[in-house]
């Protein structure tokens, strides 16, 4: 169902997010994700002067490269387009993520690494939906591994369809589903 219709309105800023996943031949797995910010009307701009509707304010890229297990083997931030000469200077940083592992506490695992004055807002806030997109396109492939899970999935209790009482842990990770484990 689609959001109720609206007062008479003008658009003036549309943000876009694409995150595309992919198995690479040697194993691992990438999530390609994108960010531009467009305004529908134009916009002087100290750095790069008038910014013509349609032409992106931001457009900036990251790619986190990961195995099975969700351990970071690769984390690559761009930055083609910003209001501040200064902002591709930072891509760098995200390569701290090397080595990390995506479970419980990742976000603020995420803000402690490349957060903040250290980091770029728009590329940080990027690896959240990049994140979800792991586990989107992993999740046909890795079905079926779960009778040998020995840690509870971050995902579990981290929304109302993964509540830990709820009937997707109970069919998809039975061993830690919390009535089961009531006496």
């Amino acid at each position: 169902m689609p959001l109720p219709t609206s007062s008479a309105r003008k658009e003036l800023h549309r943000r876009q997010i694409t995150c595309t996943g992919f198995r690479r031949d040697d194993g691992l797995w990438d999530v390609d994700a994108h960010l531009t910010d467009i305004k529908t009307i134009p916009f002087e701009n100290a750095y790069r002067g008038t910014i013509q509707p349609g032409d992106a304010i931001h457009d900036m890229w990251v790619r986190i490269t990961v195995d099975e297990q969700l351990v970071i083997h690769n984390c690559i931030a761009v930055t083609d387009k910003s209001p501040f000469g200064c902002c591709p200077d930072i891509t760098a940083i995200f390569k701290r993520l090397i080595g990390e592992k995506i479970t419980a506490g990742w976000t603020a695992r995420v803000k402690k690494l490349v957060g903040g004055l250290q980091g770029c807002t728009h590329l940080t806030d990027l690896l959240g939906p990049a994140t979800t997109t792991i586990f989107q396109t992993m999740a046909g492939v890795r079905k079926g591994r779960n009778s040998t899970e020995t840690t509870k999935p971050f995902y579990i209790d981290g929304c109302h369809a993964w509540a830990s009482d709820g009937e997707q842990v109970l069919a998809h990770h039975p061993k830690f589903h919390t009535s089961a484990k009531k006496p």
